[in-house]
């Protein structure tokens, strides 16, 4: 199955669906069924004691998941999450940007299953690990 959409289509589609998160992510890398999308962690991304928070991090999950599954399915803004699990492994490194290795394990008609690994940048032990299931619409 080939790429349907690149990084800097796939970035621009996100501003458009998903304006409230616009500048949270950057799309590093795209290729079939895997993607990597980095966070720049900023101050509202911290939780007390100044690691980054569960939500954020479970955010960059739930993102590359939907990045990577437009990435092969194109222009689809109503696929939905369905599922998730999600394993914190270790504190992030302090003043680093995490960064989401996700590849889809799963791509079918009408769902998909993403598997994330997420790193501090420069780290070589991942900090979290996640699991995703994704809805996508039937074709109309």
């Amino acid at each position: 199955m080939a790429v349907a959409m690149g990084a800097e289509e796939l970035a621009a589609f996100l501003d458009e669906v998903f304006p409230q998160v616009r500048g949270d992510f950057v799309i590093e890398h795209v290729e079939e069924c895997a993607v990597r999308v980095r966070m720049p962690v900023a101050e509202r991304h911290l939780r007390p004691g100044g690691t980054v928070s569960g939500p954020a991090m479970f955010a960059l999950a739930d993102v590359s998941v939907y990045i990577a599954v437009m990435a092969m399915v194109g222009r689809e803004a109503l696929a939905v999450t369905t599922g998730g699990s999600f394993d914190f492994m270790r504190k992030p490194m302090a003043g680093a940007d995490l960064i989401c290795e996700c590849r889809l394990l799963k791509l079918g008609r009408v769902l998909a299953v993403g598997e994330c690994l997420i790193f501090s940048d420069g780290g070589a032990e991942p900090v979290a690990r996640a699991s995703m299931t994704y809805s996508i619409p039937p074709k109309r």
